[in-house]
């Protein structure tokens, strides 16, 4: 078995399927939706898949928009948003789609 860490994650196939029913995203957002469905992640670890399968090319980066508000660090926030990439391979887990049939389109 070669070193490293294997190019397949199930974390990130999660994240595949979550955006596959959201279209795009931004990271906190995709990490609450995730959290829900699949109590047992940290958010540094979805953000971190979320980079690595831009890298792969399995999400892309579709923007990067400032949000104006008052934070504890400034005046301005940064929302990524993530969409699929062409690699992306969406299999249609069950609770994840049983997830988003329950949940309401406003939200």
């Amino acid at each position: 078995m070669p070193a490293g860490r294997p190019p397949n994650s199930e974390i990130r196939q999660r994240i595949v399927e979550i955006l596959h029913y959201l279209g795009k995203s931004y990271g906190y957002k995709i990490y609450k939706i995730y959290c829900q469905i699949f109590p047992e992640v940290t958010m540094r670890v979805v953000y971190y898949h979320l980079n690595k399968g831009t890298e792969l090319g399995i999400f892309e980066m579709e923007r990067v928009k400032g949000i104006e508000g008052n934070y504890s660090w400034g005046s301005t926030a940064e929302k990524v948003f993530y969409s699929l990439g062409k690699m992306a391979m969406p299999l249609g887990l069950d609770n994840v789609e049983e997830f988003f049939s329950k949940r309401p389109e406003t939200s």
